[in-house]
Formats: C-alpha cells, structure tokens, sequence
C-alpha cells in the first residue's frame, strides 16, 4: 500500500497547525469543527514534554482521544471496500473496521511525530448550505520547506454531529487510494484476506518507529 505513505505524511497537519477558541460540538459548523481540533491537538502537543521528546504511547493517545472521535472510520472503510462491504457478513465488517481503524492510529501517528512547528494551515471559505450534510473543508499547509499542500476534508452530519470520512492530500482521496488496494486484495484472496494483511501489516507498524509512515 505504499501509495498511502504519500499521502498520510501531511494528513495531521491541519490537526495541529491552527488555533481557534472550543465551542459546543453539538452546534459546531465542520469547518469549525476541523480548526477546533487543530487547536485541541496543537495546545496537548506542546504542553506535554513526552509527546515533545517522541513518546510513542502519548502521541498514540493524542490521535485515539483527540482525532479519531471525529473521524468516521466505520464510513471509511465501508466506502473503501465498497461494493464488497455490502457482500460482507457483520463478523467480517467489524473486524475490517477495526484493523482499518488501527491503521489509520498508526499512520496518523506517525505523520504526527514529523510535524515541524513552522507548518501552517490556511483555512478556505465554507462553500455550503445550512442544510447540507456532506461537505467539503478546503485548507492548505504552508511550510518554509516547499509548496504548499492541498489538504481538503469531507465531512457528513449524523447523530452525534459532523465527523471526517475522507481526506483530501496533493489531489488524491484517501479513500479512493484505498479503494484500489481494498478491491485487489479482496479479488486475490477474499475479504478474510483483506482482514489477515491488515492484521499482519499494523502489527508490524507496532514495532516500528512512528518516524517512519505506513508504506
């Protein structure tokens, strides 16, 4: 899956790059929402001397309390499996969530441990209606060491608010980069397949330094 590393090495940015005062989640508009945790991440990061010096626990703690709530991973992996997430029992939708969910710790972890503090994210317009529940949340992150990146989220309102279901890196879907390594593991060896490589690859993320993405 090595196109994945491309894009996960700047999906946290926008988590940890931006400031803006927290506001009841039930009334948050997304775009909102997204600069709230941004500010959320930044102020735990730089307050904590461990996840400054590197702790691989802390930084995974900061992406399970402070990012994945807002992320719809369930979503996620059912648009990525897509039409074979519909051919899936229940057993096996639970367990592709919950390693696809494990991965997305990892990876966004370790694109946390490299964030650099003169990384910037300039947040675009919201371009919707009041009564919207998909959208889109448009940024870019400026850094001091190349051209700045097209970050973009998409965003769905359900119950319990609006949560992220897919990031937008450099022109590419998260998503749909997904989808393409999903469909052809799954025609080579079955979704069980999908489930055991998934498996199999975050448990050798487990030992690997955060420093180094998922490829």
């Amino acid at each position: 899956m090595k196109p994945i590393a491309t894009l996960i090495a700047t999906v946290s940015f926008a988590f940890a790059t931006h400031a803006l005062a927290a506001a009841p989640v039930g009334n948050e508009a997304p775009d909102v929402l997204v600069k709230r945790i941004s500010a959320d991440v930044l102020d735990t990061a730089k307050s904590d001397k461990a996840i400054q010096a590197g702790d691989r626990q802390k930084i995974i703690g900061l992406v399970e309390t402070k990012i994945l709530p807002f992320v719809d991973t369930e979503k996620m992996t059912a648009l990525a499996a897509g039409r074979f997430w519909r051919q899936a029992t229940p057993a096996q939708q639970k367990r592709l969530s919950e390693e696809f969910r494990t991965l997305l710790v990892y990876t966004y972890s370790g694109a946390l441990s490299q964030i650099k503090n003169d990384d910037k994210v300039e947040f675009k317009p919201l371009r919707a209606d009041p009564a919207d529940t998909d959208v889109e949340v448009r940024s870019q992150v400026n850094s001091s060491r190349g051209e700045p990146i097209t970050l973009n989220y998409r965003l769905n309102k359900g119950p319990q608010g609006w949560k992220i279901f897919d990031i937008n890196v450099l022109g590419a879907w998260l998503v749909e980069t997904y989808k393409g390594n999903f469909s052809s593991e799954i025609n080579k060896t079955g979704i069980d397949g999908l489930i055991g490589k998934l498996a199999d690859r975050n448990k050798q993320l487990a030992g690997k330094p955060l420093a180094a993405p998922a490829k």
